[in-house]
């Protein structure tokens, strides 16, 4: 069996919010195969001109899909670093995924921005991301010297 011994001691916290994600990720897939079939939408069309509730469905799991790939190089980055920290970040970001997607579900999209929280856990992943950088460079014995 491979060694793990590079990776910090709670980096499972990571891998579990990358499992969690992925759920999340199928369940807005799923949600938007159900309103295909409700909505009579058919592939390759992607928004329908009859129905704004297919839309609000189509567009919680779009939303998602475009802001996923920087979640997850930023979610790996910090998690090697802050493992813990960055799950705690992690798991927010995802959990507001539901809550966003469930205020779209509405059909009032404003009602998405209750999911807006998830802006603490994405920003966060950022910044701990930034520092990791900074830090493996040096650039805080920079300002030590």
């Amino acid at each position: 069996m491979a060694s793990l011994d590079f990776l910090p001691d709670e980096f499972g916290y990571v891998v579990l919010v990358f499992i969690y994600s992925w759920g999340m990720n199928m369940y807005l897939a799923s949600r938007v195969m159900n309103a295909r079939k409700k909505y009579n939408v058919k592939y390759p069309q992607m928004y329908c001109d009859k129905s704004d509730m297919f839309n609000c469905v189509q567009r919680a799991h779009q939303n998602t899909l475009e802001a996923y790939p920087f979640w997850l190089i930023f979610q790996l980055i910090a998690g090697l670093a802050f493992p813990v920290t960055a799950a705690v970040l992690g798991a927010i970001w995802v959990t507001s995924r539901f809550t966003y997607a469930h205020g779209y579900y509405t059909g009032d999209p404003q009602k998405r921005l209750h999911g807006s929280y998830g802006y603490i856990g994405f920003f966060g992943l950022i910044i701990l991301s930034l520092y990791t950088a900074l830090q493996s460079l040096h650039f805080f014995g920079l300002i030590d010297d």
